[in-house]
């Protein structure tokens, strides 16, 4: 009966801390449940027309983390510049707003100099070169100073294929561009990149571009077939000369501050799909390249091979001139590239 009596005690113990731990569980779900009422909007902008493929892929991207994270994470995308872009947009970031911008890595470069060597002139030859490059150790330390800055970046390779020079002439060689105003974006890399290349570089927003060019205020631009098509340049400039002297990308970049206020759960969603959205574009831009130049040729645009040689070696002062940039960073550039290659 003892024996019956002390076990039936220590049942009953085991049946009292059961209930305890199960209280403490409870106190946990309610926890979790105080997460799920939190709520972030995030505005994210970008320059690009509604019908182009970035701004697709952004509303994509915002639409999975929405659903995928129940509301909690909003980010509203505003695209063609209703909101700040280009430097304003950064500056947004690294004041702590709350707040997305999506830029070329070039405007990286007022925080962390090395930013401008990564996407400089004539570097790439195919895409994967650079998003191979993303993954090395030399890129992954820029990207941590970026952090320091302020700067949260959530992804590097939004990649709309290479940038060429649209014209209504026939432009093969440097030599060629002598006279000719091109529109380019206020990016100091930008403007030393088509100067170099012979031509005078004229920063204009791109909302009035197309007008730019049909008043004379420009005799062209430069981008890619994407661009081309999604912004209806051809309507105003109908050659396009080959250069691929830039790899049209953008980066996401998000404040450091905002950041690490979000639940940890949430960031892993944001992260993960942010990730996600480059791999895809890059993909939908591989696959539809060969029909966006057959859809520009229907519209009656013409696109002529250049002395590839002869721009390369005419940029390679741009890389010399870059401002605060580490030691030789051009080069060490190249050797990641060679082992990739």
């Amino acid at each position: 009966m003892k024996r019956f009596k002390s076990l039936s005690i220590l049942i009953a113990i085991i049946l009292v801390m059961s209930s305890i731990l199960t209280a403490c569980g409870n106190d946990d779900s309610k926890d979790v449940e105080g997460d799920d009422d939190y709520k972030l909007e995030l505005k994210l902008s970008h320059v690009f027309s509604p019908d182009e493929q970035l701004a697709k892929s952004m509303d994509l991207v915002a639409d999975r983390i929405r659903e995928k994270t129940n509301g909690a994470i909003d980010i509203q995308t505003y695209p063609q510049a209703q909101l700040a872009t280009y430097k304003d947009g950064l500056e947004q970031v690294v004041r702590g707003a709350e707040f997305i911008s999506v830029e070329d890595p070039s405007y990286l470069a007022d925080y962390v100099p090395d930013f401008q060597a990564l996407v400089g002139p004539f570097l790439y030859e195919e895409i994967d070169e650079y998003t191979g490059l993303l993954k090395t150790d030399l890129v992954q330390d820029m990207i941590d100073s970026a952090e320091e800055e302020g700067i949260k970046i959530l992804g590097l390779d939004y990649v709309f294929g290479f940038r060429n020079l649209v014209t209504n002439e026939i432009v093969e060689t440097p030599e060629d561009l002598k006279g000719l105003k091109l529109r380019v974006p206020e990016s100091q890399l930008f403007i030393d990149t088509i100067n170099a290349m012979g031509a005078t570089a004229t920063s204009l927003p791109f909302s009035e571009t197309i007008s730019g060019v049909q008043q004379g205020v420009v005799d062209g631009l430069e981008g890619s077939e994407f661009s081309n098509l999604g912004t209806k340049m051809y309507e105003v400039a109908k050659n396009v000369a080959i250069t691929k002297h830039f790899l049209g990308t953008c980066g996401v970049y998000i404040s450091t501050e905002v950041w690490e206020e979000i639940p940890e759960e949430y960031q892993t969603i944001i992260e993960e799909e942010f990730i996600y959205g480059g791999k895809e574009m890059i993909e939908i831009i591989e696959d539809s390249h060969d029909e966006t130049v057959e859809e520009l040729e229907a519209e009656g645009v013409k696109f002529n091979e250049v002395d590839m040689n002869a721009f390369r070696e005419a940029t390679e002062s741009v890389y010399d001139n870059m401002d605060g940039v580490s030691e030789n960073i051009y080069d060490k550039l190249q050797e990641e590239l060679e082992e990739l290659r």
